[in-house]
């Protein structure tokens, strides 16, 4: 913890929990209208409109991308639920900001961008906020993610299949401000934490995004972004082949990149309720 607004948020909640805080009219008033907007955009916005590329999905695999341009039939959908999911992160940023203000912490709030790639290319999007200076998203994350995904730069950057690097990247290059960090809240418990990208290399993360923009507008063909990959039990190999639950799990394609993929109760586990895999191929002992 050594972002001087995470430590002024610490303090702020600190004194609340002892009750010598005060939270002014206006900060409530507004954590209710980004709240109330967030609630028509989710719940009252309507069917999406057709696809583009934007700064929100623009660091998405690229096989994702296609099939959501060329091929969305048979998509696999997401549960009522999961509008909820999206809300939650809605109102989680809104809170945030809230304390944020409520600290003393002064910001830039969101504002729509447009990332000029040249050659007539553009994506567009609406950023978080600019502290000190710096672009910031505002993130929130499972227990999991929080403390694997998210402990770092450096992991979140290897295993990237949301995108949320060339996003922050897209966000500060439109806006002509320093690419910042990642304010992470964890839905389950409330921490929070700041995770800094000041490690990231910038000029890669464009020519990333470049190179996306063109795949997809350029329709070239369908071409996988991962391998399946053999599954181990205890380290040894069970000769059944899978796809990797960190960049296909939640891959909405994945039965369509995959023909025949079986999606079953882990081959070898003996729990109550094994995890589920996706299997690619199941060794002829399993299948029997």
């Amino acid at each position: 913890m050594d972002h001087p607004a995470e430590l002024a948020v610490y303090a702020f909640l600190h004194q609340a929990m002892a009750g010598n805080t005060t939270i002014s009219k206006e900060i409530v008033d507004q954590v209710a209208d980004d709240v109330g907007k967030a609630m028509t955009k989710q719940l009252q916005s309507g069917p999406r409109d057709n696809f583009r590329l934007r700064m929100s999905n623009i660091g998405r695999p690229t096989c994702q991308l296609w099939f959501d341009k060329n091929d969305p039939v048979d998509k696999i959908p997401f549960p009522p639920h999961f509008l909820i999911n999206m809300l939650l992160g809605d109102i989680v940023e809104a809170v945030f900001k809230g304390l944020l203000r409520a600290a003393g912490v002064q910001f830039e709030d969101n504002k729509n961008v447009t990332l000029d790639l040249g050659n007539d290319r553009t994506v567009k999007g609406e950023y978080d906020l600019v502290l000190d200076g710096k672009v910031d998203d505002i993130k929130s994350a499972s227990p999991w993610a929080y403390k694997n995904k998210f402990s770092s730069f450096e992991s979140l950057n290897s295993n990237d299949s949301f995108g949320y690097v060339s996003q922050l990247v897209g966000y500060a290059t439109a806006a002509d401000k320093e690419v910042g960090g990642w304010w992470v809240v964890n839905k389950a418990t409330g921490e929070f934490k700041y995770v800094t990208a000041s490690a990231v290399n910038k000029e890669a993360v464009l020519d990333k995004i470049k190179n996306v923009y063109d795949y997809i507008d350029n329709d070239l063909p369908f071409k996988r972004c991962y391998e399946a990959i053999p599954e181990t039990f205890y380290r040894k190999l069970t000769g059944n082949i899978k796809l990797d639950p960190n960049t296909c799990g939640f891959c909405s394609y994945k039965h369509k990149c995959w023909p025949g993929l079986q999606t079953l109760p882990m081959a070898k586990s003996i729990a109550k309720e094994p995890k589920l895999v996706d299997y690619v191929k199941v060794a002829e002992n399993e299948a029997a």
